[in-house]
């Protein structure tokens, strides 16, 4: 969802089916990270280290698309499961179908190819299209509350049609055809990412569940007050998601450590910045984007600003230095004991006390903390800052 368009769907839905389609969307999210199933670290490394080998790029690429179709069909079924026997499922079931067309627009839409090839400019062309798509439809077409059924329609939309766009230009930019790979070879693809799908699970642990777990154990509400400012967080978070998509087939490459701190420093200096202003002007920002009601949210998004400052250095630190240099592990441990700390937390309050959007909060905070310091570590104790070269 666009952040463009996110004031005008709370205004004209209200924050409480604004908090469904959230909810809606945190609950698919589940489903685009199995078929994702790590590929987007897995495929991209393959891909950047035989980017000039078409019998092998084109193995990769069949096995990943038949990989991810089939835990699609999976994920699929699990869904109209979900909707036939879960109670909070079934009297929204339209919703959650109609939103798992992102599943397949983001099975169509291959992020590992183009950072494996190094052609990032086919992510943002595609990604700007699918958030035009979105907004110009969302202010069409969506005028009162009854309308809220046609958010996820639009959304599933947007997804597929950049995704259709990106197999043509892979089909035909890069002559890529596709192919059907053994049995064992598919299976070693699969063994392959299994550790890196781990990782990415136990991130969205502590990411992408916040707002499903808030809908789940409080109420849309209260999940529509939290994802507004979880929204923000993430706008910002994604600004340096550009960086990190490229460091990480650069470094694979060279372990050019040199050029990387001197990034690294800067991307670091100039966030701190940019959350300080945030941080100070934030209660105008939400007031003018969402109105004067939205005093819990300002609450909640100061605390993800803080969160902000750690992450982005921790996330610069995973995958496009350690993993880079062969500390892959390390990376993704850090996230596996960061997310069961989180999950066991929020339990706890959700069973013995009470559970709200600040202490949801203040553990994403300290969750952030908990990866940051697990991934200072293996540097220190490798001394890999020092080092001029690999």
């Amino acid at each position: 969802m666009p952040l463009v368009t996110m004031p005008y769907l709370v205004r004209v839905l209200g924050v409480e089916k604004f908090g469904l389609i959230a909810f809606a969307q945190s609950f698919i999210q589940y489903f685009i990270i199995i078929t994702d199933y790590g590929f987007d670290l897995s495929a991209t490394r393959s891909i950047a280290i035989n980017r000039y080998n078409e019998e092998k790029i084109q193995e990769i690429v069949s096995s990943v698309c038949i990989i991810k179709l089939m835990l699609m069909s999976i994920c699929f079924f699990a869904l109209v499961l979900s909707i036939v026997l879960v109670p909070q499922f079934n009297g929204n079931g339209s919703i959650y179908l109609l939103t798992f067309g992102m599943v397949l627009g983001n099975i169509l839409f291959p992020t590992w190819f183009f950072q494996g090839m190094e052609s990032m400019k086919y992510i943002t062309v595609l990604n700007i299209l699918a958030k035009l798509i979105f907004t110009v439809f969302i202010f069409v077409i969506v005028r009162s509350p009854d309308d809220y059924i046609y958010v996820p329609e639009i959304t599933s939309l947007g997804y597929i049609i950049s995704g259709l766009i990106s197999m043509w230009i892979i089909f035909t930019r890069f002559k890529v055809k596709l192919c059907l790979p053994t049995i064992k070879i598919i299976l070693s693809y699969f063994h392959e990412s299994t550790h890196f799908f781990l990782s990415r699970v136990s991130v969205s642990i502590y990411t992408s569940s916040n707002v499903f777990f808030l809908g789940l154990f409080v109420n849309a509400q209260m999940a529509g007050y939290y994802s507004v400012a979880e929204k923000l967080y993430s706008a910002l978070c994604s600004l340096y998601q550009p960086l990190n998509s490229g460091l990480y087939p650069y470094m694979s490459k060279t372990k050019n450590i040199g050029f990387y701190k001197k990034l690294f420093l800067l991307a670091c200096t100039i966030n701190t910045g940019i959350c300080a202003c945030f941080y100070f002007f934030s209660d105008d920002l939400i007031s003018i984007l969402c109105g004067e009601y939205f005093q819990l949210t300002k609450a909640v998004f100061k605390i993800l600003l803080i969160t902000v400052i750690i992450i982005v250095p921790s996330t610069l630190l995973g995958y496009p230095f350690l993993a880079a240099l062969g500390y892959a592990k390390y990376v993704n441990n850090s996230v596996i004991m960061a997310s069961i700390i989180h999950l066991i937390v929020l339990l706890v309050f959700s069973m013995f006390w009470s559970i709200n959007i600040f202490i949801v909060a203040w553990m994403v905070l300290a969750t952030q903390i908990i990866v940051f310091v697990f991934r200072i570590y293996p540097i220190y104790k490798n001394k890999l800052w020092d080092m001029k070269t690999y």
